[in-house]
């Protein structure tokens, strides 16, 4: 804790300094940055196979290029989004200028998960080195392998001062959360983003949570099912299922279940089987034994339950894997429809007329993601009907890809959103100033009121 204080009160004083940083001085950091993990990473891609059997390839798509794209994004438009932001006066305030400034929110801490424990611990450092602050990093102790690398890239190349990254078990989060940081960048589970939100108001620190939930996958009449199970089948198996806006269950007209598990065992065979078997080498590992038994119980509760496996349900305990499943008539009230999966495990849930789909998902909280099948006109009225943090319509997770859009939850899935100038924005105070101009008629209604003012005053406004 001693040392964690004098961390805190170094970056407290040099976010001073800070403020004054510019664009050209921002880039430079970026750069850097980049230039570190292209160095290293051979190193990176090790540490993600150790801890997740990530494939090369898929580490290199979903994290360390994705960081990339995020830092060329930033260093590309960071002048634009620096420059004071010009707004027009009101007849109240006629002739004076207006603008608003983004200044450096201050310290900012940063606490990431494991199931991607590079790319969502760096992606946010990219927004608040874009904009102006310093940084105190707390990568998951479920990510080890990882969590050593990221600890090793930026405090053997960064100002402790500036940015450092902290690695232990939750005991460091716990000492961190008890300072009055200037914001709280923190991606995980709903549960611990109330204990963070928690912590945050005792000190009326601003807070980005990007939690997850139950994101539902629904398909119209109108959608093309072959299409759709092979996007689904990739959204929901990619990284063993533990994505934040995987698919988290589907849900489909009742007369085309069958057929449609069907082509979720035909794509599932194609991206990631081998010889009638598993190919482990394109297909990762669940991140610890804890998970795992969890996966596994609400598998087997849900059985218990009713629920018919439509294919997969192996459960090596060997080495942590768990074959692509998909499972039906699985019952509302089951484990497996009341928590997010976050794992390889995909519900297929039917309904007889889309007003009941659009029910269930109302009743539910607010999801990340909400993926939609059809055609457009369709899933635009299934867009005015329902909320969620984002949606895909005939796709899935692609909308985490564009830097122009806002990435975030709303509710329990999430608050405040990132990426692009929307990351650059969480991190920054929008500041707002106004300039009065040589000829100023604010005295006009200073005391002592005039005559007749009141009167003027009804037929200004």
């Amino acid at each position: 804790m001693e040392h964690i204080n004098e961390v805190f009160a170094a970056q407290r004083k040099r976010s001073i300094q800070q403020r004054l940083s510019s664009a050209a001085e921002r880039k430079g950091k970026l750069e850097k940055l980049k230039r570190i993990i292209q160095t290293n990473e051979e190193l990176i891609f090790k540490a993600l196979a150790e801890d997740l059997r990530k494939p090369v390839f898929e580490a290199a798509l979903t994290e360390v290029y994705f960081v990339y794209g995020e830092i060329d994004f930033a260093i590309k438009n960071l002048s634009s989004w620096m420059k004071p932001k010009r707004v027009s006066p009101t007849l109240a305030s006629a002739l004076t200028r207006n603008r608003i400034y983004y200044e450096p929110k201050g310290v900012s801490l940063i606490i990431s998960p494991w199931n991607y424990p590079f790319q969502l611990l760096i992606s946010p450092l990219v927004s608040a080195i874009a904009a102006g602050n310093c940084a105190v990093l707390k990568p998951s102790e479920l990510s080890p392998a990882t969590s050593k690398v990221l600890s090793r890239l930026i405090n053997e190349n960064f100002d402790p001062a500036e940015i450092i990254c902290l690695e232990g078990d939750v005991t460091i989060s716990q000492a961190l959360l008890k300072l009055p940081f200037d914001h709280i960048f923190y991606t995980g589970s709903t549960q611990v983003g109330k204990i963070v939100m928690e912590a945050a108001a005792k000190h009326l620190a601003s807070v980005t949570l990007e939690l997850g939930g139950k994101s539902p996958a629904l398909i119209t009449e109108s959608a093309n099912l072959e299409r759709t199970a092979e996007k689904i089948v990739w959204g929901k198996f990619l990284n063993a299922g533990q994505t934040c806006i995987a698919p988290d269950y589907v849900l489909l007209p009742e007369h085309q279940v069958n057929q449609f598990v069907d082509l979720l065992q035909h794509y599932t065979q194609k991206l990631y089987q081998q010889g009638g078997k598993l190919n482990k080498s394109v297909y990762g590992k669940i991140i610890n034994e804890r998970h795992f038994n969890r996966l596994k119980n609400l598998t087997e509760n849900a059985v218990a339950q009713g629920a018919k496996i439509g294919f997969g349900g192996d459960f090596e305990s060997s080495d942590l894997t768990i074959s692509p499943t998909v499972l039906t008539n699985v019952s509302l009230e089951s484990g497996l429809m009341q928590e997010e999966i976050f794992g390889p495990i995909l519900p297929v849930i039917s309904y007889t007329n889309l007003e009941d789909a659009i029910a269930l998902i109302n009743e539910r909280d607010k999801p990340l993601a909400l993926y939609i099948f059809g055609n457009e006109n369709i899933a635009e009225e299934i867009i005015s009907r329902t909320s969620a943090g984002g949606t895909a319509v005939n796709e899935v997770l692609m909308h985490i890809s564009n830097p122009n859009l806002p990435f975030g939850g709303i509710g329990p899935s999430g608050t405040g959103s990132c990426h692009g100038f929307y990351g650059f924005k969480a991190f920054s105070h929008e500041r707002s100033v106004l300039f009065q101009s040589k000829i100023d008629m604010s005295s006009l209604v200073y005391p002592p009121f005039k005559t007749g003012l009141l009167k003027w005053l009804k037929k200004l406004f």
